[in-house]
């Protein structure tokens, strides 16, 4: 899904939200998830920065986002509007320090 659009309240296929993009890609698994970050994170059970492996989910800003851990300290995720899903790195900067917790459904 890399390259396509954030749309608020997106699934796709199209484009994305952030909850929308690992709503799917759980989806594809046969793993139903609820479309928001918040009830994402408190429908599934929890695991530590360190414990982090591919898939889980990792969530930011109190809940107010996610994306969806592919190791190596990057993530996948749909940011916002004006952006397209990318991969970036979670393990230092902006997103190490508003860091929240992470999941694995």
């Amino acid at each position: 899904q890399l390259g396509k659009p954030y749309c608020y309240g997106g699934e796709g296929p199209g484009c994305f939200d952030c909850s929308g993009l690992t709503m799917k890609a759980w989806g594809a698994a046969g793993v139903g998830l609820p479309h928001n970050a918040a009830a994402q994170y408190n429908a599934i059970r929890h695991v530590s920065y360190a414990d982090l492996q591919p898939g889980d989910l990792v969530f930011f800003n109190g809940l107010g986002h996610n994306g969806m851990y592919v190791g190596n300290g990057q993530m996948i995720h749909a940011p916002r509007t004006g952006k397209t899903v990318e991969v970036v790195d979670i393990s230092s900067g902006y997103y190490r320090s508003n860091y929240y917790g992470a999941g694995r459904p």
